[in-house]
């Protein structure tokens, strides 16, 4: 149970309670108290709910319209609404599937890989009910909380596809690719399934999140093609104001994604808190620094992306790893990440247009491994029950392989079925005229 609670990043505080019980009264004899700690009897908290639908708002914010602006900057003036349509809608649409089998799926049941369906349609749920997983919060709450994670996740894919895609295929593609990757991998991480059993660790979302829409996202930018000039002539961001803009709402917005997944307001909530900050910060210093021996400038893209890297880097480990830690974790990922825009993106011959893999996918992998190094407590960190490192970095490792692959061969199928379906790609002359007008009928900008 105490590896599950800390792959889940729920309950962490619990768990520091029984240490501080084991600290104070001595090893065996105050086993029993700790085990009676971790049962916790169930109570509703005012605070730990007020923070939880706090941080259900943020997380909110970081979709819409913190995401959507974020991506919208970064491509050309003629696709800005039809990107922000896509996060919107997609923002719309998983979070109702995710109240009508989503979450049953993800948390109900004892599969390895899926839950069960004792919970569909939120059967069995009603305001008194307290959380199983959270137990001083309503069920509700986590149900809305973990909604916002769901729909994040495969918002994410959109940057990497964007400007040459149907508006038709973006539904078709996020109902199965939510359905039979994000579900999956969520229960097998918090849920109890497959890698909490194993003692994966992933505080708040570096493989069900990032990793898996990371590679998601570069198989979609396969499949779909280079965009029409791409490699031969510029196609710079419309905006790097709005992008900056994005940027920010998403660090703010991702308080509630790291500090909320300690599931109360509590001392876990804060350094994941205090986390968030300093690996970011570092992070954002990183790349421009590497940037500017590289470049010969610091940029203000390469702020606001380093930044990104950081929130990605640090998501699994927020909550495990002490604040050191986390600020050498954003100094790696920094130029790691800047070279995974750059170099590895031409090794790959890919146009990832927002470089959701570069990021996302790099950040992800990185801060995956990294937990298993820097949530040693001689790191500063909160080792789970039996610690030992290399065997912990393994099985981090085991998870990152798991992820790629699932999400790998789920994508490549879902997007298989949306051409065969509504077809892929927008026309010649739609993608080259801009999907705002094409697809949706509407401009962002008049003159």
């Amino acid at each position: 149970m105490t590896k599950k609670l800390l792959s889940m990043g729920l309950g962490a505080g619990l768990l520091a309670a029984c240490a501080s019980v084991l600290a104070q009264d001595g090893g065996a004899a105050a086993a029993p108290a700790a085990a009676a700690a971790v049962e916790v009897v169930p109570t509703l908290s005012a605070g730990d709910t007020a923070w939880m639908l706090t941080s259900t708002m943020l997380v909110i914010l970081m979709v819409i319209p913190g995401l959507a602006l974020f991506y919208g900057g970064l491509v050309r003036s003629k696709n800005m609404l039809s990107v922000l349509a896509q996060v919107f809608v997609i923002f719309s649409l998983i979070t109702v599937l995710w109240a009508i089998y989503g979450f049953t799926l993800a948390f109900g049941g004892e599969g390895k890989f899926f839950g069960g369906f004792d919970k569909l349609f939120l059967m069995g749920i009603a305001p008194d009910t307290l959380s199983s997983a959270l137990k001083t919060i309503p069920e509700y709450v986590f149900v809305a909380f973990q909604s916002t994670f769901a729909a994040i996740t495969v918002a994410l894919i959109v940057g990497a596809f964007a400007e040459r895609i149907k508006f038709a295929a973006v539904i078709v593609f996020s109902v199965l690719w939510f359905t039979f990757s994000y579900i999956p991998m969520a229960h097998m991480v918090w849920g109890g399934g497959l890698l909490a059993e194993d003692g994966a660790l992933d505080f708040a979302g570096g493989t069900v999140v990032h990793i898996n829409a990371a590679v998601a996202g570069l198989v979609g930018a396969y499949m779909l093609g280079k965009r029409i000039g791409f490699g031969k002539e510029a196609l710079p961001p419309h905006s790097l104001t709005l992008t900056m803009v994005g940027a920010s709402l998403l660090w703010v917005g991702w308080f509630g994604f790291n500090a909320g997944s300690a599931g109360a307001a509590n001392g876990i909530a804060g350094l994941a808190f205090i986390n968030t900050i300093v690996a970011t910060g570092a992070a954002a210093l990183s790349w421009i620094a590497a940037e500017a021996l590289h470049r010969g400038k610091a940029s203000m893209l390469g702020a606001a992306s380093g930044a990104v890297a950081g929130l990605v880097c640090i998501t699994p480990a927020a909550g495990l790893v002490g604040p050191m830690g986390s600020i050498v974790m954003g100094l790696i990922a920094g130029p790691l990440c800047l070279w995974g825009v750059s170099g590895l993106k031409r090794m790959l011959k890919v146009d990832d247009v927002c470089d959701v893999f570069g990021v996302h996918g790099v950040g992800g992998i990185l801060g995956a491994i990294l937990t298993g190094v820097f949530c040693a407590k001689g790191l500063g960190g909160i080792e789970p029950e039996g610690f030992n490192m290399g065997h912990q970095v393994w099985v981090q490792v085991k998870s990152v392989l798991l992820t790629i692959a699932w999400s790998g061969v789920v994508s490549l199928v879902s997007y298989k079925i949306a051409a065969l379906t509504v077809g892929l790609r927008v026309s010649e002359e739609s993608e080259r005229q801009g999907l705002d007008i094409t697809s949706h009928g509407e401009v962002a900008y008049t003159r």
